[in-house]
C-alpha cells in the first residue's frame, strides 16, 4: 500500500519510493527474477501520475543494479494518461543518465 497524497511533502515522496525499494528488496530476497508494479498511490490515494511516475522510474532504476536475482521490472498501467506519464519519466531519466540502467542482463 502506498502513501496518500496530501501536499507532496518530502515524507510522501520518501514513502512512495520506499514502496518500490522494499518490494524490490523482498522480491530479490525471495529469488524472484521478475516483478510488475502498478502506478502505486495514483488512484484513490490521489498521487499525481507524473510525480508518481518520476519517483517510481527513478527508484527502480537506482535500485535494480543492487539486486542479485531481480532481472526484469515492469510497470503495468491502467490508462493511456498514466502510461504517457511513465514514458515521460523514463525519457527524462534516460537523458540524465546512461540508458544502460534500464537493462540488466546476465553476462
Amino acid at each position: 500500500m502506498g502513501p496518500k497524497y496530501l501536499r507532496g511533502s518530502k515524507e510522501e515522496v520518501e514513502a512512495l519510493a520506499s514502496c518500490y525499494r522494499e518490494s524490490m528488496r523482498l522480491a530479490d530476497e525471495h529469488q524472484v527474477s521478475s516483478i510488475a508494479f502498478p502506478s502505486v498511490s495514483t488512484g484513490a490515494y490521489g498521487y499525481p501520475a507524473q510525480e508518481a511516475a518520476e519517483i517510481a522510474v527513478s527508484t527502480v532504476a537506482e535500485n535494480l543494479a543492487a539486486t542479485s536475482h531481480l532481472k526484469h521490472v515492469r510497470f503495468v498501467l491502467f490508462d493511456v494518461g498514466t502510461c504517457k506519464a511513465y514514458i515521460r519519466a523514463a525519457e527524462k531519466l534516460a537523458r540524465a543518465i546512461p540508458a544502460a540502467i534500464f537493462d540488466k542482463r546476465s553476462s
